[in-house]
Parts: structure tokens; sequence; C-alpha cells
């Protein structure tokens, strides 16, 4: 082993840092140890990795470099990494940010986590969150705030915003998060990063519960990557997806292979304007200009279909089941009688016909991911009070929920990808959506811009 640990190595991909694992140019331990000291030295400035867990991880490296030594590989093997706090960890806490749950320790892994475990992760720590995941800021009352890595005056977005602030910052090569309202591609948009949320119920959810719950899989939700590059998301998909152990007697699981091989092969429905979400002039013309460069290459490129569902129809079925979904077991809810719960669910079948139907004729959407950058931090009202500034007007906070939400209610695969910088110097995102589960699809046409049009860009203060 050469001790590879110069600064710049740290920012290589998870792929490329896994193949210096197996070919014994950097120990585990080592490589544990140079990410330990880094959010040690950077975590002071944002505040992402809010639960350390040095001693087991450097136990985790010997013991991986004992495995590695003995010819061993796995697709993960040696490597280091963070996940969000609401996914539980044996042995460490897990709050969602509510000081109700302070103290609560999990007493198992998540299966998420246990999957990356046994393909041969480590495991850091955990990132912050808003309390309950309910905001696309990253504060609260037990960990305090994360800042954004580009400005630390700003939200790094939510609730996976730990999780994307401490791979901008350098200090992880790979997260987890998770997603029911853009809760991967917000963060992953306003940091500059990728993520990837994937198709519902392809990879389990259980384990990922307000702490001391167990049941069944939360309609909407899901769990997925984030990282540096599109590559990674691949790698790690791998790795999460399959069905539950219970549910998998007699089922052969492979992902599906990704539509088309270039650029050029894609059938491309371009969106920027959403019929309720504010969106800023300039991240809709990164869209715009990316559609521009694809229709160059010879990519199929059209800005409008009838097959396209109608948005703000589907976001008041969204509205509503996600409601349902996040409001079970609050005090003074009321819950919908069972008929109005399936009522929801037949209109939502519906709507994924439709998504069905467009992508017989397209591969992939590309929309924003979001409908503004990174944006103060806010102390103030509720959130329903809250608004963002979009083109210099002030719009009510939670209209930003339509982009994320698309993809949400057809329980379609979404991957975040970064398209640059704003005038302000802050990254812009867009979001590539496939049909259902084409995750591999939207995943290997992110992994093509980023080859063509570049990618991760580090912000200042977190390099070398």
């Amino acid at each position: 082993m050469t001790g590879s640990t110069e600064p710049d190595f740290l920012d290589r991909s998870a792929g490329d840092l896994i193949v210096a694992l197996a070919d014994r140019r950097i120990g585990a331990l080592e490589l544990t140890d140079a990410l330990i000291a880094r959010i040690e030295t950077r975590d002071a400035q944002i505040n992402a990795v809010v639960i350390r867990d040095f001693d087991r991880a450097r136990d985790a490296a010997r013991a991986a470099d004992a495995r590695l030594s003995a010819g061993d590989r796995l697709p993960l093997l040696g490597l280091p990494m963070t996940v969000k706090e609401s996914n539980q960890v044996q042995g460490l806490p897990s709050t969602w940010g509510n000081p109700a749950f302070r103290g609560w320790v999990a007493p198992a892994d998540a299966t998420a986590v246990t999957r990356l475990k046994a393909a041969g992760a480590i495991i850091l720590g955990l990132t912050n969150v808003p309390p309950f995941l309910s905001d696309w800021q990253s504060t609260n009352p037990v960990y305090g705030r994360t800042s954004n890595p580009w400005d630390p005056s700003r939200s790094p977005g939510g609730s996976s915003g730990g999780a994307a602030a401490a791979l901008a910052a350098g200090m992880t090569p790979l997260e987890l998060g998770s997603d029911i309202g853009g809760s991967i591609r917000v963060p992953a948009a306003l940091c500059g990063v990728f993520g990837h949320k994937p198709t519902w119920g392809l990879v389990p959810t259980r384990g990922h519960t307000p702490p001391g719950t167990d049941g069944v899989p939360v309609p909407l939700a899901v769990v997925g990557p984030m990282a540096r590059c599109a590559a990674d998301l691949r790698r790690a998909l791998g790795v999460l997806a399959g069905p539950e152990a219970e549910d998998a007697a007699g089922i052969a699981f492979t992902l599906v292979p990704p539509r088309r091989e270039t650029l050029a092969d894609y059938r491309v429905l371009v969106l920027t304007d959403h019929p309720l979400t504010p969106t800023d002039s300039e991240i809709a013309g990164a869209v715009d200009n990316l559609a521009r460069r694809l229709e160059a290459l010879g990519a199929s490129v059209l800005r409008a279909h009838d097959r396209l569902p109608d948005l703000a129809d589907q976001h008041a079925i969204y509205q509503r089941l996600l409601n349902t979904a996040i409001s079970r077991g609050a005090p003074g809810a009321t819950p919908p009688d069972a008929h109005a719960y399936m009522d929801l669910l037949d209109a939502q079948l519906a709507f994924r016909r439709r998504w069905a139907s467009l992508f017989e004729t397209f591969d992939l959407v590309l929309a924003p991911a979001f409908g503004v950058t990174a944006f103060p931090h806010e102390d103030g009202p509720e959130t329903q009070e809250r608004t963002l500034k979009v083109n210099g007007a002030d719009t009510p906070y939670y209209a930003q929920l339509g982009w994320p939400a698309v993809a949400l209610l057809p329980n379609l695969p979404a991957t975040a990808l970064p398209l640059g910088l704003s005038r302000e110097g802050l990254p812009m995102g867009a979001q590539v959506i496939g049909g259902w589960m084409q995750d591999l699809t939207t995943i290997h046409f992110a992994e093509l811009v980023e080859r063509e049009f570049g990618g991760f860009i580090p912000p200042a203060g977190f390099t070398g």
C-alpha cells in the first residue's frame, strides 16, 4: 500500500476508492482515518455529521483490510460512508430530529443499512435532518443546524440535507437518503451533488421509521443513494435494490438495463413550467440549455405532449395521499375512512397508467429538481407561512413541492443531477424521471450527461 491519502485522493468517486482498496493502493483503515480527519476538520463549519461512530468504524475497517488482504471482493468492501440519521443503525441514536426521541437507540440495522454493511461498507456516522423529516432545511432541537457548504448562511435542503452537505464538503463518498417530498433530490440540487429516488418498493424501507415503530411500507416513501457522481448511484442501487427477504421467495430479481446507449438515442420530454410551482428563470434556463445540447447531439427532444398527465390534478391527489401518510399517529389527526383511502389508491393507479402511456413515446422526462437555489436559513414562521423568493417575488414555501412531487405519486424513479452554478455562484439541479422500474435508465442518462457536460463541482473551501 502507498498510503494514498493526499487530499485529492479523498475526493475521488466511491468506485475509484473501491478499486484502490482492492488493488491495495490504500488500506480501509487508512481511508477511514483520513475521512474521519476530514469530518473533524471540516464539519465544524457546517454540522452535517451529527452522530459519529468512529471507534466502530475503525474496527470495521480493520476487518475489511483483513478480508481484502485475503482476496475477498465485495461491491463496497472497505468503503467508509455516512447515512441519514433516520436510517436506523444498530447501537446508534435515531431521533428524526425530535427531542421526544432523544436517547432512543436502534436495536437493529435498517434493511438498507444491513445491505450496505453486507456489501462491505463502513458506517462513519449519521447525518442531520429536520424534525420528522418535514422541511427543506436541516435544523432541529437535538443536533442544531446544518449549513450549505456553498454558503453557510443558506440551507443545504432537506430532509437529507446533512447527507448532501457532507457529500459536497468531501466528508463522505456515498450516502443513504430518503424521499417522500423531494428529500433526496432537493438537497442534491441545493448542494450540487447527485441523488436517486428509486421506484417505490424497489429498495426496502424497513428500519426507516420513527423510533420504536414498525409496519407496512409507507405510501410514496423511498430510501435511496446520494453521491458525487452518477456511477456511484448505480453501484449503490445494485446493493440496495430487491425485496425484503420475507417477500422474496420464488423471485429472481434483476434491475432492468438502460433503455438506450448514447445521449443521441434518448427520447426526452422537457418540462420547465409547472402549473403550481414558480420556477427561477435561471434554473428553467439551465434545464432548457441542457435540452438544446441534447438536441445538438441528435437526441429526440420535445417540450410538450398530450399524453403528459395534468400535473395540477395529479398534485392534488399526491397531497391528499402524502397528508394521510405523514399524519398517521399524529395527535389530533383525523384518519380517512378505508374507502376514502382506497379511492386515493385508485386515483394513484390511474395516474400511474397515464405515465406508463407517456413512456411508450419517451424514455425520460427532464425537469427542474426544485424551483430555487439554496435559500437563506429561516427561523421565522411555521413552514405554512414561509415564503421563498422566485424571480424577485415572494411565493409560498410549499408551492415548491410541485417539482419533487411529479415523480412521487406515480411511484417513478428520478435521478437528480447538477446543472452548474447560478449567477450567485450557487448550484442548480435537474431531475430525470423514468418509467416504472427504469431506475438504471435515469441513472445511465445522468452518467452520460455528466461525462459529456460535467457534473459535481466542489465548493470553495472544501477542496484539497
